[in-house]
């Protein structure tokens, strides 16, 4: 493709093909490098990059067009939006390119890493282990630079060692695990649940002591069953909301 050139995705057929694609391309568009193009390549040429048909490509397209990330031009093209907002619900769908892409597109600060005990909340996860690596990072919206969420990872120790912190400050550790790692992610269990700003969660994000944040916890298994990382991110509730698709 001479235009914009999307990531590679490998299609799961129990979900919605058309929500797939969009959520790998979302990932893509704002996971993009600055000097990448804007234009992407037409819809047909899309379609084959995925897989899919053009209708299915077409229901896509229309998803990122609803959340301002590209626009549409009759005879021009599709352009992905420079400025785009990069707020989004969190949203929850079984895919982990999902996850992917929705932990996607925003500038990543790492605010501290090392080996440390296993938390105690954690420790059903990590039966065989004393300690993990954590991993500590802020996240800020692109454009505006506005604290959005900050995330811990515990990850086991014979993975960090292969984890560079530069890769982690332009993708998510599940991305990281994945595609840099090498790791065999068979699945992903999320839970989302209301709580409110602790002292530190208030401090780094922004937000008064006390007000309601989304908590967010992953826990990221490989396909041996064995549990890699745990990811607990905190949202801040005035920029995400919490959406479930139960496709029947």
């Amino acid at each position: 493709m001479t235009a914009f050139a999307p990531d590679s995705l490998v299609l799961n057929r129990k979900l919605p093909l058309w929500y797939q694609v969009s959520q790998s391309l979302r990932a893509s568009i704002l996971g993009r490098r600055p000097d990448e193009p804007l234009r992407l390549p037409t819809e047909g040429r899309l379609a084959e990059h995925y897989g899919v048909s053009v209708l299915t490509m077409r229901q896509a397209l229309k998803e990122l067009e609803s959340e301002g990330l590209i626009s549409r031009h009759r005879r021009r093209g599709t352009f992905i939006e420079p400025t785009a907002q990069r707020g989004a619900p969190v949203r929850l769908l079984g895919s982990v390119d999902a996850i992917v892409a929705q932990q996607s597109g925003e500038r990543a600060t790492v605010l501290g890493h090392g080996p440390a005990p296993v938390p105690a909340e954690l420790a059903e996860h990590f039966p065989d282990l004393d300690e993990v690596v954590e991993y500590r990072r802020l996240r800020c919206d692109g454009s505006s630079g506005e604290p959005t969420n900050w995330a811990e990872n515990a990850v086991r120790p014979e993975l960090a060692e292969r984890i560079d912190l530069g890769d982690l400050a332009h993708w998510p550790m599940t991305k990281v695990l994945r595609d840099v790692v090498g790791v065999r992610i068979s699945r992903i269990t999320d839970t989302v649940e209301a709580r409110l700003a602790d002292p530190e969660t208030a401090r780094l994000l922004d937000v008064p002591l006390l007000s309601p944040i989304l908590h967010y916890t992953g826990v990221t298994y490989d396909d041996r069953g064995q549990v890699v990382d745990v990811a607990r991110i905190r949202y801040r509730g005035d920029r995400f909301s919490f959406t479930v698709t139960v496709e029947a």
